[in-house]
């Protein structure tokens, strides 16, 4: 059975408390584990908002410039939405060209995907900016909501992590100097101990 060092309570805050025995190195360990503990909730939690916030602005932004409109498909659209045709399997949308008009009057063409076999004039909803150009529909506000979130879980997950590794580094360093100087100390007190015993 290996022996292990014995170790008291944990006792919270100690290196706060007034201690002989506490030395400077514990001191400055202390700081560096509080400011890198305040500095990773504060990074995290402000990057993350603001992040959440950006994202979130910017799309109610493309939800609002964004308008549907019903444009008319131009041509006649091969394939048939029939379980027997060679041409589209079934529910599979083409791609046709469908022309619309925007509220200055200026006709606009574009491709977008149909249901195969559908004639000239079959109206077809699709998304344009305020220049008229075709757009992907704009995020619901629930979708966009939840984007927002998990960005800023994300942002929020990665800006926390500089102070932390910062603070675990500068500790590791700390404790690295610290055994270094208890090899030091027991390299020179090691051997009076033999010969008192």
């Amino acid at each position: 059975m290996p022996l292990k060092a014995f170790r008291g309570p944990k006792v919270w805050l100690w290196r706060w408390r007034r201690n002989p025995l506490k030395r400077r190195a514990d001191v400055v360990e202390a700081w560096v584990v509080l400011g890198a503990c305040v500095l990773t909730v504060l990074a995290g939690v402000l990057a993350g908002l603001a992040a959440a916030g950006s994202v979130e602005d910017g799309l109610a932004r493309e939800r609002a410039a964004r308008r549907p409109v019903v444009a008319r498909v131009e041509a006649w659209v091969p394939g048939s939405s029939s379980p027997h045709s060679s041409h589209a399997s079934a529910g599979e949308r083409v791609w046709t060209r469908v022309r619309w008009t925007v509220p200055d009057g200026s006709p606009h063409t574009g491709q977008v995907r149909v249901e195969p076999g559908s004639k000239p004039g079959t109206p077809v909803a699709v998304w344009t900016d305020p220049q008229g150009n075709l757009v992907s529909p704009p995020a619901t506000a629930s979708e966009a909501a939840f984007r927002a979130t998990l960005i800023g879980l994300l942002v929020g997950a990665g800006a926390a992590a500089v102070p932390l590794v910062a603070g675990l580094t500068v500790r590791g360093r700390l404790e690295r100097r610290r055994m270094d100087a208890w090899d030091t100390e027991w390299s020179r007190l090691g051997p009076q101990w033999g010969r008192m015993v």
